[in-house]
């Protein structure tokens, strides 16, 4: 596909995916509030009605009055509001952008030699074989461990471990780029596949006993609180490993499964903390900031376990690096994607003249982000990126 055309249909499926994206975690994030802000209905009428909570709140200028039945309301409206697509279309816009910008560039994006070394049909498969796997086997712990006692606890720790499994597992097979999307679209594929494969039939089964007149099984309701509950711990830890492809620093580092475990685990932490701030201002009672503390000074843990370590400074400084220098390293490592016949994004970098001209775009790209090369492809060293710092540095001021 053009190179031109390829870049528009990354910019449209992004700017979907961000959008539908929005609207899903909007969505989630407001039902997990609303169910654990709900109150015991005042009204005694309600109450005979089968209301087991209620909400009153103020927006947009208006008040809003939202009531819950538990089980099922007496008279079923035929009016009814779903939400599905939302979820839907996030994971279809998701997938589209990860088969446009890593299925169709696999060598590129999903490969890295001096990790693992295996054909771009393999890595494809695996990629694949990974976003399937986790859910099979997350929907199986649900199903076999979530109605025993305790479990919850259960399920969550089982589901911890084998995120941790499989976040390590990724790691050594795949770039780290690629490794850390892969991650967060696992657990993507896994939030859609709750809403596809049992919130939302529930759901619909729920309606068709309303309609038939026949008695409904509460375990739908149950089984769908519990995949819904699932889901917004997953949002956080999906979010920071889908923006983590833009910091080098981060996915590129050693030991970069263990920092993407504990930053998910930070959010997840973070999210439950205000997920019963919801019950607990409804009830009055103290907002348990502890999990939101605990997973910040996780946060900071590893920012402080991941910082440069400081170089002792030189008696007498170095002499800035030179043009040619900083060439010679432009030309070995850069120049093969960035010359006349292959100017990858319109930057060319096979003359002295134009690395200067591009000097800012080399210094973001290679020191500071750590993106370039892509996957390291050409193994450029710390001490390279060193000299580039040195060489741009020493030029601006």
């Amino acid at each position: 596909m053009d190179v031109y055309l390829l870049d528009w249909l990354n910019l449209l499926l992004r700017w979907a995916h961000v959008i539908t994206a929005v609207a899903w975690i909007g969505a989630s994030f407001h039902f997990v509030g609303l169910d654990n802000s709900l109150t015991p209905p005042e009204d005694p009428a309600d109450r005979d009605k089968g209301i087991g909570g209620e909400l009153w709140a103020v927006h947009g200028g208006g008040f809003y009055h939202q009531q819950k039945y538990p089980v099922s309301p007496a008279r079923l409206p035929e009016r009814l509001h779903w939400s599905m697509w939302e979820s839907y279309s996030t994971w279809l816009t998701g997938f589209g952008l990860f088969t446009v910008l890593y299925l169709f560039n696999a060598s590129t994006f999903l490969i890295d030699k001096s990790l693992f070394d295996w054909s771009p049909a393999a890595a494809i498969t695996a990629s694949l074989g990974f976003l399937a796997a986790f859910w099979v086997i997350y929907d199986g712990i649900c199903r076999i461990f979530g109605q025993r006692r305790h479990g919850d606890v259960v399920v969550g720790a089982l589901v911890f471990v084998f995120v941790v499994f499989a976040s390590w597992l990724s790691c050594q097979l795949f770039a780290g780029r690629a490794a850390y999307l892969l991650v967060g679209a696992m657990l993507a594929t896994t939030m859609s596949g709750n809403v596809f494969f049992v919130i939302i039939p529930g759901q619909r089964k729920v309606v068709a006993s309303l309609r038939a007149g026949t008695p409904v099984d509460p375990v739908f309701g149950k089984r769908g609180k519990q995949r819904s509950f699932h889901n917004t711990f997953f949002t956080l830890p999906v979010l920071i490993a889908m923006l983590s492809n833009h910091f080098g620093f981060l996915y590129a580092a050693p030991h970069n499964w263990l920092w993407l475990v504990l930053v998910m685990l930070a959010g997840a932490l973070i999210r439950l903390s205000f997920v019963l701030r919801h019950k607990a201002l409804a009830f009055d009672q103290p907002v348990p900031w502890r999990y939101a503390v605990v997973g910040t000074l996780m946060l900071a843990g590893v920012i402080a376990a991941m910082a440069p370590t400081p170089k002792p400074a030189a008696a007498v400084p170095p002499p800035a690096p030179t043009l040619a220098e900083v060439q010679a390293v432009v030309t070995q490592r850069c120049a093969m994607c960035h010359n006349e016949a292959l100017a990858n994004k319109g930057v060319r970098l096979d003359t002295p003249e134009l690395t200067t001209q591009h000097a800012q775009q080399v210094y973001q790209q290679a020191v500071v982000l750590k993106l370039m090369p892509l996957n390291n492809a050409t193994q450029i060293t710390d001490a390279e990126r060193d000299l580039i710092k040195r060489w741009f540095e020493a030029s601006t001021k």
